[in-house]
């Protein structure tokens, strides 16, 4: 047993040498590359830059779809004057109810005002007792001795 533990620690001071001690790696001094100063006259624009005040473009439109095989029903309306845009549009909701919103967007912002019309209307819910859609199936075969 003595011998166990004094072998151990022989190859505990052995292993702490066995290792050099790590060295900073040693890099090649950098030679920073000098580049020439930025000179923006040097190259002009490609092109001159647009000094254009557009005038304000006026727009109105609007669109309605109602097809009762799909049960699509919606309509949207938009106009501009100026820079401020005010419109609304119309989606008939699944639950029987129609979803209105109306807006407004110019420099301050985009304001929507929503709206339902109607009450929604959930079909009722009547629970249905499962009933797998197969018999289950009768094995016959019998389990035969396992052989060695």
């Amino acid at each position: 047993m003595k011998f166990l533990i004094f072998a151990a620690l022989v190859a505990v001071a052995v292993g702490e040498t066995a290792y050099p001690e790590a060295y900073p790696a040693a890099y090649p001094e950098a030679n920073p590359v000098a580049y020439p100063e930025a000179n923006p006259a040097a190259y002009p624009a490609a092109y001159e830059k647009s000094t254009y005040e557009y005038a304000p473009q006026p727009y109105s439109y609007s669109y309605a779809v109602k097809d009762e095989a799909s049960y699509n029903d919606y309509s949207h309306s938009e106009s501009r004057d100026d820079n401020v845009v005010t419109g609304s549009y119309s989606v008939a909701l699944p639950d029987g109810r129609t979803q209105v919103v109306t807006y407004k967007a110019d420099s301050y912002g985009y304001v929507a005002d929503v709206k339902y019309i109607g009450e929604a209307k959930y079909p009722e819910y009547s629970p249905v007792a499962y009933t797998p859609s197969y018999e289950t199936p009768a094995y016959t075969a019998e389990n035969p001795e396992p052989t060695y």
